[in-house]
């Protein structure tokens, strides 16, 4: 959206999260999305029919209105700091880049569940690998969390690293920002249990839409990624051809059905959510036992997935800038 600068705060931004993550201290944009989502959830419950249709029309409108503020705020930012000042839009939309990722986010938090298996409690365990899933963690053993983790390093590789790449690529940080917004309104409403079943099905449905493409490009970087590093490329091409559909989004099982074959596990299977059983098929083969050691290396293969994504975008990017300029 801004040139060359724009191109640039790309790989500063990236750079910064894959070096410090996201510190707790710092406010993220991500945190006022969500109280926006849960305040115009409470205003539009009320003042849309409590019927089917009228469910899926105040979801609709809701994602109508957080997606625009979310592009629409981010480029007005932008645009007021690239008219100033080229370096202080460079700065600016650097961390917006940064903000966008969660790469080392990823691998921190997943890593502490592997320090509380490392440890023997179960009870920390759970609580661990309970920040950074859906489902329901009080009954899982020690190879259940353990490979709960690994199965969210991998879904998130394309959520949380990947596609925000590719959008950041594209657009800059607004269409940056606008893939967060899209990504968290799903996060947060996109059940298939009351109250969010009707509520929540459009912005589930688009969430699929906006991940169609980055979930196939990731799986095919992380395909790559795991063989540059050693791991089984031929039976994570394998799982993928048989195995990346097995799951209820058409997304989820791209990177997942990867990483199981790569690393020669069986991952997904039946999970609790909110309380209620949801039957789900296995992805991969058990060729060995799922052990706490899985969850770093499940994470090797995100960030140089992540690397490889990184240039490979960025060098599509300047492409594009340079033809863009000589026209």
């Amino acid at each position: 959206m801004f040139g060359y600068w724009s191109l640039y705060a790309l790989p500063a931004g990236a750079l910064i999260d894959f070096l410090i993550g996201d510190p707790h201290s710092v406010p993220h944009p991500v945190v006022l999305m969500g109280k926006l989502v849960s305040a115009l959830e409470k205003l539009l419950r009320r003042v849309f029919p409590k019927t089917k249709r009228g469910e899926n029309a105040a979801g609709f409108a809701l994602w109508a209105i957080v997606a625009s503020l979310a592009f629409l705020v981010p480029a007005a930012i932008l645009m007021l700091c690239y008219h100033f000042s080229k370096w202080l839009g460079f700065g600016i939309e650097s961390v917006m880049c940064w903000q966008c990722l969660a790469a080392r986010s990823l691998c921190r938090e997943s890593m502490k569940v592997k320090k509380a298996l490392d440890s023997g409690d179960i009870a920390a365990s759970r609580r661990a690998v309970s920040m950074i899933v859906g489902r329901d963690t009080e009954k899982l053993d020690e190879k259940g969390i353990a490979r709960a983790a690994v199965e969210t390093v991998a879904e998130n590789t394309s959520d949380g690293v990947v596609a925000p790449l590719i959008f950041l690529a594209i657009g800059g940080g607004p269409l940056g920002m606008l893939y967060k917004a899209v990504n968290t309104m799903d996060s947060m409403l996109g059940y298939t249990e009351p109250p969010y079943k009707d509520f929540g099905l459009v912005p589930a449905k688009l969430d699929d839409v906006f991940n169609f493409i980055p979930a196939r490009v990731s799986a095919i970087l992380m395909l790559l990624g795991g063989g540059v590093l050693g791991f089984s490329l031929k039976n994570g091409a394998r799982i993928f051809r048989r195995d990346r559909y097995k799951h209820a989004s058409p997304n989820s099982a791209q990177t997942e059905s990867v990483m199981a074959g790569l690393l020669g596990l069986r991952l997904a299977g039946d999970a609790y959510y909110h309380g209620v059983l949801h039957k789900k098929e296995f992805i991969g083969d058990p060729l060995r036992e799922i052990e706490n050691e899985d969850i770093p290396r499940s994470n090797r293969i995100m960030f140089m997935t992540a690397f490889l994504a990184l240039l490979i975008f960025c060098g599509l990017r300047l492409a594009a800038q340079v033809l863009i300029n000589a026209l």
